[in-house]
This record gives C-alpha cells, sequence and structure tokens, in this order.
C-alpha cells in the first residue's frame, strides 16, 4: 500500500532528520529503489523538503524536513492508518 509507505517514512522522517534512504529502505524492509520513489514523491507533493549538511565531507548526506503541508498529511495518514488496523482486527475477532 502506498499510503502506508508514505506514513511510516513522514514517521521516520519526523523522528530523525538526519535519516538516509537506505537506512529507512532496511527499517522498513523495502528496496532502496522504492524508498528512493516514495521519498521523491512525497518531496515532489511538497510533503518533504531536504537539504545537504552544510558542514558534511559526505556531500550526498541530507537532512529531511517535514513542510507544515507534510505534517497535515501525517495526521490524515495516521487517521487512515489507524481506522485500517481497527477494521482488520474486527474482521480477525469476527
Amino acid at each position: 500500500m502506498k499510503s502506508e509507505s508514505e506514513y511510516k517514512i513522514l514517521k521516520l522522517v519526523e523522528a530523525n532528520p538526519n535519516i538516509t534512504q537506505r537506512e529507512i529502505a532496511k527499517h522498513l524492509g523495502i528496496s532502496l529503489g522504492k524508498t528512493h520513489y516514495v521519498v521523491k514523491a512525497l518531496v515532489l507533493k511538497g510533503f518533504v523538503k531536504f537539504s545537504n549538511f552544510r558542514n558534511s565531507d559526505n556531500k550526498v548526506s541530507y537532512t529531511y524536513f517535514l513542510t507544515p503541508k507534510g505534517i497535515f498529511e501525517k495526521s490524515k495518514l495516521t487517521k487512515e492508518f489507524l481506522e485500517s488496523k481497527i477494521k482488520e482486527n474486527n474482521k480477525l475477532e469476527e
């Protein structure tokens, strides 16, 4: 589910702005390619911004920031995610 991946990435970025895409991929158990695709989509949607570390010797390192739009989207996805898990739980209980 794409929105689930988006939600999880938004959550990770919010908790750790210095996380790398490789670390996101490892943490979520998805490919680096999919991670890059989803992060790029989040940037294009305006949910996430990134910038290079100014004082870093490693110029491929980025810091990710949730935009106000991204914070709103994360809240919306959190609600949808929780509602889907409640539905799954109710089906299991039946």
